[in-house]
């Protein structure tokens, strides 16, 4: 199953100008246990795929909320010359094709 396929939401946002937040919100409990406990969501596969290091990427879990929590850091400051996205909205793309 898909990450896109199992969350209700998957949004991204700046944390500041260097960091970005991305919620990922589910409906069941079951839902947000798979998602937690996926290898494939884990600092180090996240930090693979946006090129980053490790110590650079932690996720906080909300299980009241259903919900999971990604802080990264930014590789371009936000609104400096090659920012393409200076508002964060769009940098959850890379995690929702993966397989939980």
């Amino acid at each position: 199953m898909k990450l896109v396929d199992c969350a209700c939401i998957i949004r991204s946002k700046n944390a500041g100008p260097t960091l970005i937040t991305i919620d990922i919100l589910f409906d069941t409990g079951a839902d947000f246990e798979k998602a937690r406990n996926s290898q494939r969501l884990t600092e180090g596969h996240i930090a693979k795929r946006y090129g980053l290091l490790i110590d650079q990427v932690r996720i906080i879990a909300y299980p009241p909320a259903h919900a999971l929590k990604i802080v990264m850091d930014r590789l371009i400051v936000a609104g400096t010359p090659g920012d393409r996205d200076v508002y964060g909205a769009q940098q959850h793309g890379p995690l929702l094709d993966i397989e939980l």
